[in-house]
């Protein structure tokens, strides 16, 4: 007669252990290390694993509460990652703007010096953003140096299509895209915006490049349009 709650067979599914890391845990809500481990369903008889019953895929298993994920869940970026994303689009948005006009007028440069700052990195100067953009004009062939304009000037501006332009804004921009609400792309363009209007209404080049920002972060035209006619309202 068989024992009351023994059980004579069944499935097991036993994990192996692949790669290990760090994620963000939607669980725990926050960065967490995990095992990415793959599964073998196998027949058991009085417990014991005999023949493999098949594959039960690869999970991703968080090392502090135990919740298994789908591969997907690498997708989302940790917290350290995203925070990293954000600052160096902040700071590529600020380049672009000064090397479109805005590096001629100290307030501009200061703005400029603020965001990146207050993105993340905190011992930006000025100096080192004019390093950069005077890099940029080496590298580019594409701005002339004018007396006539002050030894703080860049030259002609960018006119929004620019090889520099055009591969770093989507590299910086897009892969954020993914990970922000409407509203905080908006707030992205917006610090843009600010940088520009510090020193007077957008010069086209800049208006240009912020409209080229706000395509990287997949905001539609009229809402661009919307963003950047009120930022230049709220500063006049």
């Amino acid at each position: 007669m068989k024992k009351p709650g023994l059980c004579i067979w069944g499935v097991r599914t036993t994990w192996h252990t692949e790669d290990d890391g760090e994620f963000f845990c939607a669980d725990c809500g926050g960065d967490r290390a995990y095992h990415r481990r793959t599964g073998t369903r196998r027949l058991t008889v009085l417990n014991v694993p005999l023949l493999t019953r098949g594959p039960a895929g690869t999970v991703i298993e968080c090392t502090s509460c135990h919740r298994q994920f789908g591969a997907d869940a690498l997708l989302q970026p940790t917290t350290t990652r995203f925070s990293a994303m954000l600052r160096d689009a902040v700071h590529t948005i600020a380049l672009a703007v000064l090397t479109a006009g805005g590096a001629a007028g100290r307030p501009a440069r200061e703005a400029a010096v603020e965001a990146v700052r207050s993105a993340g990195f905190t011992d930006c100067t000025e100096d080192q953003l004019l390093g950069l953009l005077a890099a940029i004009v080496a590298d580019e062939g594409r701005y002339r140096a004018s007396d006539e304009l002050g030894p703080d000037s860049f030259g002609e501006p960018v006119d929004g299509c620019g090889s520099w332009l055009s591969i770093e804004l989507h590299e910086a921009l897009e892969p954020l895209t993914d990970h922000l609400l409407p509203q905080g792309r908006e707030r992205v363009l917006l610090q843009g915006a600010h940088i520009a209007l510090a020193d007077g209404p957008y010069l086209p080049a800049e208006r240009e490049v912020l409209e080229a920002v706000g395509r990287c972060l997949s905001l539609p035209q009229n809402d661009i349009d919307r963003l950047l006619a009120a930022a230049a309202a709220t500063a006049s």
